[in-house]
């Protein structure tokens, strides 16, 4: 029924919105070009997961999600483009032969609309919303869940409104408002509040050798559905504030930090402060081996940057091409505070339509890497994974 209410919120949104562009001096009719186009795609996936540390040591699953896009190329350099998507799957995993687990789900993945010029957009719907520098332990990853050894790069969205500008000087500010999104997203404490929208916006600049950029989100967090070691608040005021700056000076380099703060004490997780620091560098070895160096410090603590319970990760990525058509990667996580390291490989075989994944990781069996998504449980342990994608 929610998503229901939802899609008839969209539907009449864009009704209202048409009318409202009608009333102008000229009807649809008039001011539609008649360049309309409309473009059906998909992507179907299926995998084969094998790991004996686990509770069902075979797992297997499959993907299917079907896309439909509509624009309309308006007068003066306008479009209005439309996108619907759906996100089917279901997995089941072997135990011993003699246990089953299945599970499965059909939902929406995007659904939105679009009103853009060569400057200026304005987007309302389910959609992705992410930003920042850093690409592999990101403390502005606020509205998203990619990971990045994921080869399908799969992230549910927000329920939300949009708007960017992009000044000539390739200046731009965001300005958002999100509604219906009661899970906690990324780097949440707490449910959101629903009888509250939340808003937030984004100023980036260019500087010179790169860009920089400041970012803040509001909302009402709901810790009445947390453990017991959480004080139960239904409406906790949360102001989050973001900074990131990169540059190009021959080697690529960024910074990216979040301070996460909540205007009611619930004791440790009041405050929590994430800061990042990353290099990227294509070595002229072979084909080109292309690095990403990433650290990772972020605390929770009762008072504002005490750093009182802090952990730490170091990234690295590699990626090297074999050829045209394969590609090798890695990627390594240590944990400086516990001490384990966390490894991933993986080779690309791409076809026409098909790409081949074979992935093999080397995890500790609790894994710790935070806010790393699903995929942090299906890779602990040792095991290997097989991966079929074919894109139409």
């Amino acid at each position: 029924m929610k998503i229901l209410f939802k899609i008839i919120w969209i539907i009449n949104f864009l009704f209202l919105f048409l009318n409202i562009s009608g009333q102008d001096t000229v009807n649809l009719k008039d001011e539609v070009s008649m360049r309309e186009n409309v473009d059906f795609k998909g992507q179907a996936s299926v995998w084969l997961n094998i790991n004996p540390d686990v509770d069902f040591p075979v797992y297997a699953g499959l993907r299917y999600i079907p896309e439909i896009s509509y624009n309309v190329n308006v007068k003066n350099n306008k479009l209005i483009d439309f996108e619907a998507s759906l996100n089917s799957y279901g997995s089941a995993g072997l135990q011993a032969f003699d246990s089953l687990h299945s599970e499965g789900d059909i939902k929406p993945y995007r659904l939105w609309c679009r009103y853009s010029s060569n400057q200026f957009e304005i987007r309302f719907g389910l959609q992705k919303i992410n930003f920042g520098s850093a690409t592999m332990l990101r403390p502005l990853m606020w509205f998203d869940q990619l990971d990045p050894r994921d080869p399908l790069q799969l992230t549910d969205g927000v329920w939300g409104l949009l708007g960017r500008y992009y000044f000539l000087n390739n200046a731009n500010v965001w300005l958002w408002g999100l509604y219906g999104n009661k899970k906690p997203k990324t780097w949440e404490i707490g449910n959101t509040n629903q009888e509250c929208p939340e808003f937030g916006g984004r100023f980036q600049i260019p500087i010179p050798k790169g860009e920089t950029a400041v970012t803040y989100h509001y909302r009402l967090a709901d810790t009445r559905e947390m453990d017991s070691t959480i004080s139960a608040i239904p409406e906790i005021p949360e102001s989050r504030i973001g900074w990131d700056g990169r540059w190009d000076i021959g080697i690529g380099l960024w910074m990216e930090g979040t301070w996460i703060c909540k205007s009611k004490n619930i004791g440790k997780f009041t405050n929590q402060e994430i800061l990042n620091a990353g290099l990227d560098y294509t070595f002229n070895i072979g084909n080109g081996l292309y690095t990403v160096v990433e650290h990772l410090i972020f605390s929770y603590d009762e008072n504002p940057f005490a750093f009182s319970n802090t952990m730490s990760f170091s990234g690295t990525s590699l990626s090297y091409p074999l050829g045209m058509f394969d590609n090798l990667g890695a990627i390594l996580y240590y944990d400086w505070k516990n001490r384990n390291v966390y490894s991933f490989a993986n080779w690309k075989r791409q076809f026409n339509k098909i790409s081949l994944y074979f992935m093999a990781y080397i995890n500790p069996e609790k894994y710790q890497i935070p806010m790393q998504g699903e995929k942090g449980t299906l890779f602990s342990g040792k095991g290997i994974q097989i991966m079929f994608v074919y894109n139409h």
